[in-house]
């Protein structure tokens, strides 16, 4: 699932409102990721984040939601932005893609190999999506590697990535 949209409501609690809210969402054509209720101070908050169909606008979304039968509520939808596809970066020499299951780090640990090779990061997105049974994250960089370290630097990166058992690929500029 890509998340386009991210719904946050906080109102006063009663019997059904997840109930009404998820299934007002489900009408809509919403498909639900990450998703949270919790009570703070009296307060009934719920806050997901999903996929709209095209069909549904944000306004649209955040006027269906607000029909529902909720008292004190503070409603929230905004557009999330996808992470860029990073086809081309001013000064990059190569694109780099990492993707496997998410993990503690995954950012952290490949980005330290530029630094052994003294290349630049001139861009970097990174996105998760929800794929059968896992998180799958990918990392893009648009880097730029002196011209000498390119294939040591590329080739240290194909191996953290796979001790990662993340997928990696690049293209030269």
């Amino acid at each position: 699932m890509n998340a386009n949209a991210r719904i946050m409501i906080s109102c006063d609690d009663r019997v059904g409102l997840i109930s009404d809210i998820t299934g007002r969402l489900f009408d809509i054509g919403a498909n639900l990721g990450t998703t949270s209720f919790t009570m703070k101070d009296a307060k009934a908050i719920f806050e997901t984040d999903c996929e709209l169909p095209e069909s549904c606008s944000i306004a649209e979304c955040k006027s269906a939601v607000s029909e529902l039968p909720m008292t004190n509520a503070d409603i929230v939808v905004e557009k999330i932005a996808a992470a860029p596809e990073l086809t081309t970066a001013p000064g990059a020499t190569h694109l780099i893609e990492c993707s496997g299951i998410d993990q503690p780090g995954l950012i952290a640990r490949l980005s330290e190999i530029f630094i052994e090779y003294n290349a630049n990061i001139v861009r970097m997105a990174a996105s998760a999506t929800d794929e059968k049974d896992a998180r799958i994250y990918t990392t893009r960089f648009a880097v730029e590697i002196p011209a000498e370290r390119a294939a040591n630097c590329l080739a240290t990166l194909a191996n953290t990535a796979g001790s990662m058992r993340l997928v990696f690929k690049f293209d030269e500029l």
